[in-house]
């Protein structure tokens, strides 16, 4: 009789006991909706604000594009009108094929400044602090402030550029116009957009060799490896990933470039300098055809999104 009430009292235990592990699993699922919830309200915030001051006007503009609307009376539906007006404007023509050369040049330009200067500025010199906080400068600085100094510089009359190039022995009839001139107006957007993106990838560049490892270097250099072979079979590799980011940093800003050619040359001589954004602002903000304008927008954000999946798609390949 013990026995069987031991046995009875044992299993009415397990059997009281048997719903402790359901309950442990509903207290763990309480426990992280409160954590998910505490998460949310911390994201909630910043979420709200990039829902309405950035999702919402691009899903705005995305159906914009392919309506007709000028601000003020009612939007009407245009169907594919905007999108087959690209092919019948020149002006959109002549935009779309600047920015493919400002970043064909001015990515290429400013990789290889950038490294240049990182490993120059990676070697132990003299005042190497001054000399990084120097080039890093522009690119904190003033558009504006920075903008009217680039003028003045490169004035074609009274510039020092043209000035040196005059006493150098250059004819004055052949001195560069600069932005004033069609023909060498790009050249100075471009100078211009090298010289104040330089100074930040360069300061990428710089957290990429200091997280070389000194021991590759060493056996480089125990292999017979001069300076540029080390740089070539060393340096560049291993900052591969590197170049990887900022070349799709460098991409997507050439391509959405606009500051620089507002305050320098506002898209002239002629259109000689009319990129998508700036023929974008012109559209929406001055001919106020803000279907249109969307639609060009609708079309810079598919070709930035094209080239950089192939980039992506070449980066795994290798």
């Amino acid at each position: 009789m013990p026995s069987s009430q031991a046995v009875a009292t044992s299993g009415g235990a397990s059997a009281t006991a048997a719903p402790r592990p359901r309950f442990k699993s509903r207290t763990r699922r309480q426990r992280r909706r409160r954590e998910a919830l505490v998460a949310y309200s911390f994201i909630a915030p910043n979420f709200m604000g990039f829902a309405v001051f950035t999702l919402g006007p691009i899903l705005f503009a995305f159906a914009l594009a392919f309506m007709r609307w000028d601000g003020s009376n009612a939007i009407s539906f245009a169907g594919l009108d905007n999108f087959w007006r690209l092919f019948d404007d020149k002006a959109f023509i002549t935009a779309f094929w600047n920015t493919i050369v400002y970043t064909a040049v001015s990515v290429p330009a400013t990789l290889v400044c950038a490294l240049g200067l990182a490993v120059l500025l990676n070697q132990k010199i003299a005042a190497r602090n001054f000399f990084r906080t120097a080039m890093f400068f522009p690119y904190v600085a003033s558009l504006v402030a920075v903008a009217v100094v680039w003028n003045m510089i490169f004035n074609p009359e009274m510039g020092p550029v043209n000035m040196l190039l005059y006493a150098l022995g250059l004819d004055p009839k052949n001195l560069p116009g600069w932005a004033a001139d069609r023909h060498w107006a790009m050249v100075t957007v471009i100078l211009f957009g090298v010289w104040k993106s330089m100074g930040y990838y360069m300061v990428i560049y710089l957290a990429g060799l200091q997280g070389i490892n000194s021991e590759l270097y060493e056996a480089a250099r125990l292999d017979g490896a001069n300076g540029w072979q080390q740089f070539i079979h060393v340096t560049v590799p291993q900052l591969a990933p590197t170049t990887f980011f900022v070349t799709v940093m460098l991409t997507i800003q050439s391509f959405k470039v606009f500051d620089q050619i507002y305050m320098i040359t506002q898209g002239g001589p002629g259109a000689s300098t009319l990129v998508l954004v700036y023929h974008i602002y012109n559209e929406a903000f001055i001919s106020w055809d803000l279907g249109y304008a969307s639609m060009v927008a609708l079309v810079l954000f598919f070709l930035v999104l094209v080239v950089t999946i192939v980039q992506f798609r070449r980066q795994r390949e290798d």
